[in-house]
């Protein structure tokens, strides 16, 4: 199961170099707006420490980590809605992507241009979100014209759609994201068909000065816009981060080197590794692994799924001749460190097809095909 998340902003806010460094890709990361024009694509790895530990106990042939795409995407500019810089193929873009990592900048820095000359985080993001919110209205009017003709027909599906768009649309022209919230679950998979910028997961990254970076709270430009954001009611999630230190310790090759050098800025781990837990978070994403001799791996699931469909995830085969899943808790393994023990100790479940998967399950599919 593939992750993407789109990069997005208004230019010059440290996108690029955000890419760069999650990815451990060369992209331009220029000083002039529009550097980006067709979107870089990257693969980034999750540091799930269950695997390396996993792996550390049986030295397989092969250790495989999930992985979430990064999209960087051009740079949005206001009336992006009307045409204006990538305009309507940046929005494009945008809805392809399960997430959106929103960077906003909040770094005073002569050196680098700001397009409205002046560092104002609310005022960015206000301009990214109106543009959004364009896009979707025309999205949403186009859909009830459909609609109607539809409801005149006596369709009682459309009547239902066209009553969500239309409550989408009230919220929308008075300039604000819907709340998925106010709609119910039935219509929150409704809503998800019409695939809007505005009802996409978001999680907005504070690109913030080296100097403040462990110690946010003097950091006005941040402290103000997490305020805006919170005051929102919209249980978005806003993670501060200086990017440009971000790429200092993603240079460093020594793992050793870079956890020392962490711990001499005063920090606990990479943000990075903050930002890509945040959009497994958001979407509800999970892993289980597997373990053996010739490879260690995680796979990535959504929460609520059954074990013959996360056995789907790694063969079909093995989800159509499934028999039963063997399960141990990564805790319990990493413990008893090895399968054997870990029976001995009474930890090994035997579960049938319906089993709702849970985070760190360490499992073996028993299959017949």
């Amino acid at each position: 199961m593939s992750l993407s998340a789109g990069i997005i902003g208004l230019p010059n806010v440290g996108k690029s170099t955000f890419f760069n460094t999650i990815t451990n890709l060369q992209v331009e990361a220029a000083n002039y707006p529009f550097a980006t024009i067709e979107p870089n694509v990257g693969v980034a790895k999750v540091n799930d420490e269950r695997v390396t530990a996993l792996s550390n106990l049986i030295n397989p042939k092969k250790t495989t980590y999930a992985n979430c795409t990064f999209v960087d995407i051009a740079g949005l500019v206001k009336g992006a809605s009307k045409g204006e810089g990538m305009g309507n193929k940046f929005l494009g873009n945008i809805r392809e992507v399960d997430v959106i990592c929103h960077i906003i900048r909040c770094f005073e820095n002569q050196d680098i241009t700001h397009v409205l000359d002046k560092v104002d985080p609310i005022r960015d993001c206000e301009i990214v979100d109106l543009e959004l919110i364009i896009a979707d209205i025309e999205v949403l009017e186009k859909r009830i014209i459909k609609l109607v003709s539809k409801v005149r027909g006596g369709d009682k599906q459309a009547a239902i759609e066209q009553e969500i768009c239309e409550k989408i649309l009230t919220t929308l022209k008075l300039e604000k994201f819907p709340n998925l919230n106010s709609f119910s679950l039935k219509e929150q998979e409704i809503i998800k068909t019409f695939n809007l910028l505005t009802t996409k997961k978001t999680l907005y990254i504070a690109n913030i000065g080296e100097k403040n970076i462990a110690n946010n709270e003097n950091d006005t430009h941040y402290q103000n816009f997490l305020k805006y954001i919170n005051a929102r009611g919209l249980n978005e999630k806003v993670i501060p981060i200086s990017i440009s230190l971000e790429y200092e310790i993603s240079t460093i090759q020594e793992e050793s080197e870079r956890k020392e050098f962490l711990q001499e800025l005063g920090l606990q781990r990479s943000a990075l590794d903050t930002v890509i837990k945040s959009t497994y978070d958001l979407l509800n994403l999970q892993s289980f692994f597997t373990f053996g001799k010739d490879e260690v791996r995680a796979w990535t699931f959504v929460k609520g799924m059954k074990a013959q469909e996360c056995a789907e995830l790694i063969h079909s085969d093995i989800a159509r001749g499934f028999i039963r899943a063997e399960i141990m808790d990564v805790n319990d393994l990493l413990e008893f460190k090895t399968e054997a023990a870990v029976k001995e100790n009474g930890k090994l479940r035997v579960e049938g097809k319906e089993y709702l998967m849970r985070d760190g399950d360490v499992v073996y599919f028993r299959f017949n095909v």
